[in-house]
């Protein structure tokens, strides 16, 4: 598959993902709180609010970038059990190992380039 310093390097990338993931998550928890705080127990129509963004759109918006995060944590986690497995970096259809520029750009692919193009992926 790969040379060892490229493992390596493969793998903190892996680690840095995650813990920027994690912080974008801590991150948008607080933003939630906040959120939660400025709601309070006020059931005012902030839909037609002039001064912009809604409460109800900041919400939506931060519910998905958090969830967009935990995917991506799924993901990563999910590699690094296949780095645990020994199997990380080999293409779950065809068995070959997936290019080092691949992995580079995308840490957590389970298909090679080809495999990729076929599956729609």
């Amino acid at each position: 598959m790969t040379s060892a310093a490229s493992r390596t390097e493969l793998r903190a990338l892996l680690d840095e993902l995650h813990d920027a993931a994690s912080a974008r998550i801590a991150s948008i928890d607080e933003t939630l709180a906040e959120l939660r705080a400025d709601r309070g127990s006020d059931v005012a129509d902030d839909e037609h609010d002039p001064e912009g963004v809604t409460l109800s759109a900041e919400w939506a918006r931060a519910v998905g970038i958090e969830e967009a995060a935990r995917r991506e944590i799924a993901e990563i986690d999910d590699a690094v059990q296949r780095w645990e497995d020994g199997t990380y970096g080999v293409c779950i259809d065809c068995g070959r190992g997936i290019p080092l520029a691949r992995l580079r750009v995308r840490p957590f692919a389970t298909r090679c380039v080809s495999c990729a193009e076929k599956a729609g992926a």
